[in-house]
């Protein structure tokens, strides 16, 4: 849908930190050209990060388990319990990737996987409490929303108690997955199982309350329209606008696109990604635009590749994210861009921004 703005009001609204409503954000997204969304969120992207650094840092994702109940008609990668190649991952395992983790520089794991329903609270806080034995400078960034609900109603206990127990295990920052989109709509065609909308930003805002640093995300180019999307991401905006101002809240937004190999989607379906690396820079553009109050956009180097994230750090994007030393489920889908240290740093630099080597809160580290 298109439709006609003053596209001048509606930067000049933007540069200004003036929220921009639903119609003002579909209406840049939709119609305005791209070299200016560009421009604008460059410029934005400036007044939240100064300079030409561009972030990345080293980490490996560990999948716990790969069983889970939902069964998201985008993910190839949950096996139910029973298939032949399901898994829980071991001591022994956690041991072997963290000890190469460590070798590589790097000392946090993203800890994700399907909601197990074998797997309860005391599952998480004896796994988290035995890595922190194991190593204790490991930074464990963990779970999601989704998990937090499952395990909310499978215990029977509020958010507040479950994401207690989890930082009190080791918990140090928790990730926005399983936002896709945040449109009971989409989440009733792809992941019916999952947290509802609502139950996701329940989550998230209690996490905020509690000051846990958290990330945000979005997955699209299924069968989200526009409209949709850009609600995501006003979604969060008016999340992020509720935190006290000392705390984290959404320290970063990562947008990626639907990967559809082997997916049900793609596969029963017949619905294709509607990635395109044009589409992929305006998201960029407008995620910068539209979220006014969180600091730092990662492009998802993963799933786009060097040249289109190359052209996201001029389009509001300050970061290229992790070299995901292990990443499996996105992979399982087609994501294949994997780059190591010394190439991340290339890419920032060819790019015609400063590496900046940093961890999961954006605060810089040695190089």
């Amino acid at each position: 849908m298109f439709i006609t703005m003053d596209f001048e009001r509606l930067y000049e609204k933007a540069l200004n930190l003036i929220p921009l409503n639903i119609e003002e954000g579909v209406a840049l997204y939709t119609g305005a050209p791209s070299e200016e969304l560009i421009f604008v969120a460059d410029r934005l992207r400036q007044i939240n990060n100064p300079g030409k650094g561009a972030g990345w840092m080293i980490d490996r994702n560990v999948n716990i388990t790969n069983i889970c109940f939902s069964q998201c008609k985008f993910c190839n990668f949950c096996r139910r319990k029973g298939a032949p190649d399901a898994y829980i991952t071991t001591t022994e395992e956690y041991i072997a990737k963290i000890d190469e983790l460590f070798v590589l520089g790097g000392d946090q794991v993203l800890l994700q996987g399907g909601m197990n329903p074998d797997l309860g609270l005391d599952f998480y806080v004896d796994l988290f409490r035995k890595l922190k034995e194991l190593y204790p400078s490991l930074k464990l960034h963990a779970l999601g929303p989704p998990e937090i609900v499952y395990l909310s109603k499978k215990e029977k206990l509020p958010y507040t108690e479950i994401i207690n127990r989890l930082i009190d295990a080791g918990l140090d920052s928790l990730p926005g997955a399983g936002a896709e989109i945040l449109s009971d709509r989409v989440r009733r065609e792809v992941s019916p199982a999952k947290a509802t909308a609502e139950e996701w930003i329940g989550v998230m805002r209690t996490a905020h309350q509690m000051n846990l640093p958290t990330s945000a995300t979005m997955m699209y180019g299924h069968i989200e329209t526009p409209e949709e999307r850009i609600g995501h991401l006003i979604a969060l905006r008016d999340l992020q606008s509720e935190k006290q101002e000392s705390h984290y809240g959404f320290i970063t937004f990562i947008p990626w696109p639907f990967q559809d190999e082997n997916t049900v989607l793609r596969e029963k379906y017949g619905i294709k990604s509607s990635y395109s690396g044009p589409d992929y820079i305006r998201i960029i553009a407008v995620s910068r635009i539209i979220l006014n109050n969180i600091k730092h956009i990662q492009a998802s180097l993963l799933t786009v590749g060097k040249e289109v994230a190359t052209l996201a750090l001029h389009a509001g994007a300050d970061d290229l994210g992790s070299v995901m030393i292990e990443e499996n489920v996105v992979s399982a889908a087609g994501a294949k861009n994997r780059f190591n240290a010394d190439e991340m740093q290339s890419i920032i630099r060819e790019a015609g921004f400063t590496p900046v080597r940093r961890n999961q809160k954006y605060e810089p580290l040695d190089p």
